[in-house]
């Protein structure tokens, strides 16, 4: 791996900046900061318990750590086409007798790791018969890439291709039935991806982000071009002061303690990532330096739009979950509206956003295997 970019803390202005422009953020939109498509994630190999007074009470049926005896596990490593080094999980049914199985990549939230959602949907999977490969994007978790938890939506495309490269050179897949899941910013990512690989035959996104929308406009088109703009020149003006100091500026996106008048959307990442029900930190980092980046890469995200073209992965099926509480729901209706047949939007009942990052009670297995069960068909 690449050695660790070293994290600090904002200067008291910009932290004052973004404290206006959060406050002024949640009053027009009804959400945090992490509305403007700046939320999602962290952690890696190694864990950590949050020190806080007082734990919420884990949801019902919340799982994101399952362990399985019914899979075996490989730690996997392999190169993209830039000759940087993602690393995986790949996860094998124990009790299958096949040859070669169908398989699976898993790509997990924005800004999170594999072992925060990824891990949990790839060893479901593997029980019902898949090889499913976890893996961590570039720049994030241990995978390679500096400035660490950099955003670069074309490489984050890539390594779901990448991946399938390495899935189609083992001797257990069929190298013909592989298909792929991505969770939260990764269904965006996936999406992206299978619209120039036609090797990824089946396609499933489960509470999706299109990360490129939620930077520009914010939830529900609630950011007017004008607070674009100002966020753009905030983010110019502090990749300034990062290449005179040769040091990235992070910013605070969600705070270790919630605070006390936190929104019902930052309360909720919180309850995954600030809590040990999803906690995961990568060797090296703080939790404080998790679920980071720096606003300067950040509006890179101005420039994606994965849902441009999206007919055109058709007739490769595709099969859009989400909570019908999510706050994101809007962009898996938004894709399914542009997607082209073969295309489903399935509903979870009662479900918020991150219910479906770990909640494996609510979260739909036998959807997603007869899903690609009848689309990764010998």
């Amino acid at each position: 791996m690449t050695t660790q970019t070293p994290f600090l803390r904002q200067p008291p202005a910009e932290q004052a900046l973004e404290a206006a422009d959060r406050r002024s953020f949640i009053k027009t939109a009804g959400a945090s900061a992490a509305a403007l498509g700046l939320l999602s994630v962290a952690g890696t190999s190694a864990y950590a318990s949050a020190a806080a007074p007082t734990l919420p009470a884990l949801p019902v049926g919340a799982d994101n750590f399952y362990r399985s005896d019914k899979v075996s596990l490989q730690k996997v490593a392999f190169q993209n086409q830039y000759g940087m080094q993602i690393v995986g999980n790949l996860y094998l049914p124990k009790s299958s007798n096949a040859a070669q199985l169908p398989a699976l990549v898993v790509g997990h939230p924005m800004g999170a790791v594999k072992e925060q959602s990824a891990n949990l949907y790839a060893t479901k999977m593997a029980e019902q018969g898949f090889a499913a490969l976890s893996i961590d994007l570039p720049f994030w978790g241990e995978s390679e890439g500096k400035a660490r938890n950099a955003v670069a939506p074309d490489l984050y495309a890539e390594a779901f291709s990448a991946a399938v490269d390495f899935l189609a050179a083992q001797d257990r897949v069929a190298a013909g039935r592989i298909g792929g899941i991505g969770i939260c910013g990764s269904g965006g990512f996936i999406i992206s991806a299978a619209k120039i690989d036609p090797r990824l035959r089946a396609i499933a996104t489960v509470s999706m982000y299109d990360m490129g929308a939620v930077t520009r406009n914010g939830y529900g088109k609630s950011q007017t071009l004008v607070q674009r703009k100002a966020k753009l020149a905030q983010a110019a003006e502090l990749r300034n002061q990062e290449y005179r100091s040769g040091q990235p500026i992070f910013q605070n996106y969600l705070p270790v303690v919630l605070p006390k008048d936190a929104d019902p959307v930052t309360a909720m990442y919180h309850s995954f990532y600030r809590t040990p029900r999803g906690i995961a930190i990568p060797a090296g980092y703080t939790l404080e330096q998790t679920q980071n980046r720096t606003l300067a890469s950040a509006v890179k995200f101005m420039n994606f739009y994965p849902f441009n073209d999206i007919e055109t992965i058709s007739p490769r099926p595709l099969l859009f979950i989400a909570g019908d509480q999510a706050h994101s729901r809007e962009f898996s209706e938004d894709a399914y509206q542009r997607a082209a047949e073969p295309k489903e939007l399935h509903w979870v009942r009662g479900a918020n956003h991150v219910d479906l990052y770990d909640r494996a009670n609510l979260i739909p297995w036998a959807k997603l295997s007869a899903f690609f069960n009848q689309h990764l068909a010998a």
